[in-house]
């Protein structure tokens, strides 16, 4: 308000000096006629004017008289030069009708500037004292601290140019102010502007170059507990949980752990005719060194998935680690992990009977219509038999992943092709899709120093059907012939016969549950699923005793490992507590599934399946 009457002051004290300059001016440039071209009228009038000005009082006569000497004496005007009385009484009236003009202008300037102050105040008293940063939008760089007139409220009597150095230039014509003026008119809109910022959603990215960048992920804080020590960690091994005639069977587990913690980025951009979109995802369930849980919990970052996609037109291609194409989808054959189906669960094993894999991949998609898409990819192939397979030979060992080789002699990539139809029914979408796999296997045999290759394959057909308002049924199976390892390795793809040749394991696996968004914060979920494999095994007879030992998958007295089928039920529920596009969402995520795990052998007196009740309670933040 200080800076705001300093602003008036300076205003009026310029018009002042405009017009007192102005008086002087015309007092110069104004000259009268000369004496001897007055008519008689005129000089009349004159000694009439000069009679009314002179002062009654005769005293003051000889002052008057002395001090227009001095001043004669002082500047002599061309005026003065003429002969008579009348061109000095003429300046005189001049002179005094001129002072009245000012003293005019000067009342006029007061009560605007009494307005001027006024309108300040108003606008003073209008804005808040202390902006928030949601309140003001961020002006940059402020040049100066005075207030300003609001544009196009200022009318100058001659224009900028006329400015000269040393000499002040102001308007004869004093600003006028609207009845409610805006304190920086220009800022009105960057104001709006900000305004409706908030209103749109403020996900957390960047623009570099032509890519927009987006963070993504949450944070978790996960309880777990379960009745059975299956010592796994965060995620469920459901292939070993122990029996309950073994102290792990016996002992229960509680355990808590922020390792689910995700990071995102992806990056978007526009390059011709193309789409690009790159894609990154890690969280922290590598690697655990065996003393990680005693002081510091140092979990260590792991990558999930990095790819980049390509559309254009109708045709899409991905490179990278991604989600197989074996996964199911939730809608056409989006690579986002959205679109992905693998649960709601906490579990970070997610549910018994999904067929899933992340690994490197190179696809090719096309879209013949908004409703349906086909595709083929060529994916990171592994003979994977685990630890429960028995090799007629120990040379056998190093050519197939026995759970800790990576280094298996994979023929060719698995082929997997799909297709999905997406069509909406009644303002409901529906997701229907089928699948194929192709996959080859090749052992070495010593003894006969030849190769033999397998061919294998399999088939899903899956569903995920709106069939009430955000009511959703899923529906998803799988067979296959050396397909074990898509069932999250719960089984093997193949043994090695006696005579030195591979041979695939059948296996197949199926999920039924639902989806029910019940309201905006609550979210009602429950599956129930299972993995079966057949047993495959050969008799192998010793050439110099005779002696039969049985080998392969799931023959009598095979390890308890060897399982025939497991199982699980799952139901839960989700809460949000809160959700914003500007601040993240809080939720609650609970889950409770019971597992049971029955081999094709176990020994004498033990129990014939193993059981175990899991409970999940995680606090999520999820950022926006």
């Amino acid at each position: 308000m200080r800076k705001q009457r300093s602003l008036g002051g300076l205003v009026v004290l310029t018009v002042l000096f405009s017009g007192g300059m102005s008086a002087r001016r015309l007092a110069a440039n104004d000259t009268p006629a000369a004496p001897g071209k007055v008519g008689p009228s005129d000089s009349k009038d004159h000694s009439q004017r000069r009679r009314a000005e002179r002062p009654t009082s005769k005293a003051k006569r000889p002052a008057q008289a002395k001090r227009q000497a001095a001043g004669a004496a002082e500047e002599v005007h061309p005026l003065s030069k003429a002969p008579g009385s009348d061109a000095v009484a003429l300046l005189r009236e001049q002179v005094a009708l001129q002072q009245k003009q000012i003293e005019m202008l000067r009342a006029s300037v007061e009560g605007l500037k009494e307005r001027l102050d006024r309108a300040l105040q108003v606008a003073s008293a209008s804005q808040p004292s202390k902006a928030t940063p949601e309140e003001a939008p961020d002006l940059g760089q402020v040049a100066s601290a005075t207030p300003m007139v609001p544009l196009g409220t200022t009318k100058l009597a001659r224009p900028p140019e006329e400015a000269r150095p040393g000499r002040l230039v102001a308007s004869t014509v004093v600003p006028t102010v609207a009845s409610s003026p805006a304190p920086v008119a220009q800022y009105a809109g960057e104001k709006k502007s900000a305004e409706s910022e908030k209103e749109k959603p403020a996900p957390l990215s960047i623009r570099v170059g032509s890519a927009d960048l987006t963070v993504g992920g949450f944070m978790d804080f996960t309880a777990i507990f379960r009745s059975t020590n299956g010592g796994s960690g965060i995620g469920t091994s459901f292939g070993s949980i122990p029996f309950s005639n073994t102290p792990a069977g016996r002992l229960s587990e509680t355990r808590f752990s922020a390792q689910n913690s995700r990071v995102s980025l992806k990056a978007t951009s526009k390059v011709g005719a193309n789409n690009v979109t790159g894609y990154v995802e890690a969280d922290f369930l590598g690697f655990q060194p065996t003393n990680g849980f005693v002081t510091s919990n140092s979990n260590s970052l792991r990558m999930r998935l990095y790819w980049v996609d390509v559309q254009r037109g109708k045709f899409e291609i991905l490179g990278g680690q991604s989600w197989s194409m074996m996964n199911p989808n939730r809608t056409g054959l989006s690579p986002n992990p959205s679109d992905i189906f693998y649960s709601q669960n906490m579990d970070t094993n997610y549910q018994v009977g999904l067929t899933w894999s992340r690994q490197a991949q190179f696809r090719l998609i096309y879209h013949p219509s908004k409703e349906w898409a086909a595709g083929i990819s060529l994916e990171n192939p592994q003979q994977f038999v685990g630890g429960a397979v028995v090799p007629p030979s120990a040379v056998y060992a190093g050519q197939v992943d026995t759970g800790s080789n990576a280094a298996t002699p994979n023929l060719h990539p698995d082929i997997i092709a799909k297709v999905a139809y997406d069509p909406t029914i009644a303002g409901k979408h529906m997701h229907v899709e089928v699948a194929g796999l192709l996959r080859s296997f090749r052992i070495f045999d010593p003894t006969t120093n030849a190769s033999t290759s397998i061919t294998g394959g399999g088939g899903s057909a899956n569903a995920n059907l709106e069939l009430a308002k955000n009511f959703h049924l899923i529906l998803n199976t799988f067979y296959s012939d050396g397909g074990g390892r898509y069932i999250f390795g719960l089984g093997p793809d193949l043994i090695v016969k006696p005579d030195g040749t591979p041979s695939g394991v059948h296996s197949a696996s199926g999920i039924g549950g639902f989806e029910y968004q019940f309201n905006p914060k609550t979210m009602l979920f429950g599956y129930y699923g299972g993995a079966y494999y057949q047993r495959n095994t050969g008799l192998l007879v010793d050439p110099k005793t005779g002696k039969i030992t049985l080998v392969g998958f799931g023959f009598s007295g095979s390890p308890s490992s060897a399982n025939r089928s497991v199982q699980e039920g799952t139901f839960g529920f989700i809460q949000t507590f809160w959700k914003s596009p500007h601040y993240g969402a809080l939720q609650m995520i609970n889950q409770y599934s019971y597992l049971t795990r029955s081999p094709w052998s176990v020994a004498s007196g033990a129990p014939k399946n193993a059981h175990a009740s899991m409970a999940y309670v995680d606090l999520r933040y999820v950022l926006p």
